[in-house]
């Protein structure tokens, strides 16, 4: 299966606005349809509103960490893949991210390339499960 990646919908969730800007705009270069959420909450409400196919989640965020988003996430619309980007090396809780349902968990700083691999891997994945 070819996947093409104008059709792949990413919701980004991460509180560090910068980031999370300069990452929705590589990949909106690389014609993702890209959306950008600043805040757990935010996130949420932009996945039941325009839902993704992969969302690329931050895991320490305020008030609703990424675990907390990613259960959400779950019980929403278990078919969303999601990734955990965690940047404070939380080996364990990108650990706990994977039994919660994630798809897999990055390191930050990630690595742009491994990240796209990984958002057509979850796609090529959550394509089989709808």
């Amino acid at each position: 299966m070819t996947t093409n990646i104008s059709d792949i919908k990413v919701l980004i969730i991460d509180d560090e606005v910068e980031f999370a800007t300069t990452l929705a705009a590589r990949l909106k270069l690389r014609e993702y349809s890209t959306q950008l959420a600043t805040s757990g909450e935010e996130g949420l409400i932009s996945l039941e509103n325009n839902p993704p196919d992969v969302v690329v989640l931050d895991l320490k965020m305020p008030n609703l960490d990424g675990l907390e988003v990613l259960a959400q996430i779950k019980e929403i619309n278990p078919t969303i893949e999601t990734i955990i980007l965690t940047g404070h090396g939380s080996f364990e809780a990108g650990e706990e991210g994977m039994q919660l349902g994630a798809f897999d968990y990055l390191m930050k700083p990630v690595d742009l390339n491994l990240l796209l691999e990984k958002i057509k891997e979850a796609y090529e994945k959550r394509s089989q499960t709808i």
